[in-house]
């Protein structure tokens, strides 16, 4: 990519599409093509046609999609298949109509099955049953790698798929009903404090396991593949080591100064019970995480520890 070369970042305001922008502007591109989700629909087929007429981007980074944690996916599976496949359809077909030079494709972790064995491979996707709790979101993203994927051996479109691991980060979702694990435990535990509760309860058993990548070293990452990879498949981005839920929730306690205990609530769902990347193949080509969790939660809890949600 060069500095003028018009790059669209789909979802820009969200937590992975606003920490691709920062880190573009970062390295010093400036020829951005942004629209908000009420400027752009891009489940609407007719207006993300327009759109890729009249602005003609080189490169795309596929950042937007419907996303939400165990309650949200469980509530709204039509949701979730429908408007996912519909965003990610009309932004990877419009971009093989308007000869964009290269796009990237932002999957999610929970593409494997279940039960796959860990640390998850890139070769393990469709090798067997998906997590229940968010199938049709799983499904979704699995057809846009395969979309990727065709249109590159059909149309010799350069479409690369990326797998992220968990993600954590600024402009990052706090919503208890439809947030994930790690932003919704600094949310209770910041209210906790402020509260002066005597506990704080957790879903599940707290044995899960779980990675944790903050979105500034996903998007090094991002930007790192989108110059050096330029293959069908996909790459996952993850920082290669997990920790399990009640753990987390133990460091959290710690960086937030919660001093009550914490409780499991073992009538609610515990979710897969692992899921780590296996990141050998992004560590082939040279790209390492550089953010500790623990420092990468406490830059969070640095930058939130002050709001007050409703």
């Amino acid at each position: 990519m060069n500095l003028n070369d018009k790059i669209y970042i789909a979802g820009h305001r969200g937590m992975v599409g606003s920490a691709i922008l920062r880190q573009l502007k970062s390295k010093g591109f400036n020829n951005f093509i942004l629209r908000t989700s009420s400027e752009l629909d891009l489940r609407n087929q007719q207006a993300v046609t327009n759109f890729f007429e009249e602005e003609k981007p080189d490169y795309v980074f596929l950042a937007a999609a419907k996303v939400g944690g165990i309650i949200a996916n469980n509530t709204y599976k039509g949701d979730f298949i429908y408007e996912n496949l519909m965003i990610q359809n009309n932004v990877i077909h419009q971009s093989y109509i308007n000869n964009v030079k290269k796009l990237m494709f932002l999957g999610s972790s929970c593409i494997y099955p279940k039960m796959a064995p860990q640390p998850l491979k890139e070769e393990y996707i469709l090798t067997g049953e998906l997590e229940p709790t968010n199938e049709p979101y799983a499904i979704a993203k699995i057809a846009g790698i395969k979309m990727c994927d065709a249109y590159r051996d059909q149309f010799d479109c350069n479409f690369i798929s990326v797998m992220p691991t968990n993600l954590y980060g600024p402009n990052d979702n706090y919503d208890l009903k439809n947030s994930h694990v790690l932003p919704a435990m600094l949310r209770k535990f910041i209210t906790a404090k402020r509260n002066g509760d005597s506990s704080v309860t957790i879903w599940g058993t707290g044995s899960p396991k779980r990675e944790f990548l903050h979105a500034d070293d996903l998007a090094q990452a991002c930007l790192f593949l989108m110059e050096n990879y330029n293959d069908s498949g996909l790459v996952n981005i993850g920082i290669g080591h997990d920790i399990s839920i009640l753990d987390l929730a133990i460091l959290i306690k710690k960086i937030v100064g919660f001093e009550g205990e914490i409780l499991t609530d073992t009538t609610k769902p515990d979710g897969t019970p692992r899921k780590l990347m296996d990141v050998s193949k992004l560590s082939s080509y040279g790209w390492k995480a550089k953010t500790t969790l623990e420092e990468g939660i406490q830059k969070v809890y640095d930058e939130i520890k002050d709001v007050h949600w409703s």
